[in-house]
């Protein structure tokens, strides 16, 4: 397969990190008093965060309560994500990443009773379009797709690249060829999850979704910027993101290990976050990202309402946790 990246040097320096981050996760599990909830709830947010992406409106609470089999009063469609979502990702185990059968098989998992040609190659054109609809991005053209994506995956089998590397790429070209009328970044994103799950299965439980998910507008910029390379393909700025992202997602995992604590809501909050609820750890999150964050954004990021935000920001505020510098149009919010 022509190469579709260029090597930056910086690589073996995160690469080193991230493996130093392995042994500290290692260390944390061994240590956990309660892995098998740290590990479902990261799995619980990475579907509530991978759905989110897409449009899904289901809150957080909501999408450990349709897992969690409780009833919940929100639009079917959006229950029936979250649940194939979550299916889907259940199977990790029992999936080959570079088989096309399997590729087909996940598919058929998110996608199941929503879209059309479910579990199958797309049969017709397609383009990704922005607000003001204009074409972004225009898939290959679907006669070409079953051949591209095994072409895809025997390289992601045969290759001798980095798996951290080589899943990154393969997200990226997963999301290039838009193999599918719909589910296209769902499928990708799992697809780097279970690429390296294969290499290390703490990466099966990892919350890379959900970073990628508070960096949605990055992730985003990552995908267009290596497709604009004067007309060829360059995937090298998205691998550059990924591999930060996966970095902040196993200090995330160890920063929840090391100190659990559950909430009412099913959740795990731990760390310098210990006793938090899970919109308020949200929050704490986004404002980590961007000082400068209102609370409308904050509100949008997280779908939930104003109000919902405002009290919360309070609480916190009288928790010491964060603060306010300056003024309410020019300030920004600091993290104690």
């Amino acid at each position: 397969m022509t190469s579709f990246f260029t090597n930056n040097p910086l690589w073996h320096e995160q690469i080193g990190k991230i493996y130093a981050f392995l042994e500290r996760v290692k260390i944390s599990e061994e240590q956990s008093k309660d892995l098998l909830h740290l590990r479902r709830t990261n799995r619980i947010l990475s579907i509530g965060s991978t759905t989110a992406i897409e449009g899904n409106r289901l809150t957080t609470q909501q999408v450990f309560d349709v897992i969690n089999g409780k009833t919940v009063f929100a639009p079917p469609h959006d229950i029936k994500e979250v649940k194939n979502a979550f299916a889907a990702y259940e199977q990790i185990p029992n999936l080959d990443p570079y088989s096309v059968s399997d590729f087909l098989k996940a598919h058929s998992f998110i996608t199941e009773n929503l879209v059309h040609e479910s579990g199958q190659f797309r049969t017709v054109g397609v383009a990704v379009v922005n607000s003001k609809r204009e074409i972004i991005h225009s898939g290959a053209d679907f006669c070409k797709v079953p051949a591209l994506v095994t072409e895809l995956l025997e390289w992601g089998k045969t290759t001798d690249t980095h798996p951290l590397i080589k899943s990154s790429a393969m997200h990226f070209m997963l999301e290039h060829i838009h193999p599918f009328r719909d589910g296209n970044g769902r499928i990708g994103r799992l697809w780097q999850t279970l690429v390296l799950a294969k290499w290390n299965e703490i990466f099966a439980w990892l919350p890379v979704e959900t970073m990628i998910y508070h960096n949605q507008a990055k992730y985003y910029e990552a995908l267009q910027q290596s497709q604009n390379q004067g007309g060829e393909v360059d995937c090298r700025p998205f691998i550059d993101f990924m591999l930060n992202v996966i970095e902040i997602s196993m200090y995330q995992y160890v920063d929840n290990s090391d100190n659990p604590v559950k909430d009412a809501n099913g959740g795990l909050n731990g760390g310098l976050n210990g006793g938090l609820n899970l919109t308020e750890k949200e929050i704490i999150a986004l404002i980590k990202e961007n000082s400068q964050i209102k609370s409308f954004e904050i509100a949008q990021k997280l779908m939930k309402p104003i109000r919902t935000i405002d009290n919360n920001i309070r609480q916190l505020k009288e928790k010491g946790i964060i603060v306010r510098v300056g003024s309410k149009k020019t300030g920004y919010w600091k993290v104690n």
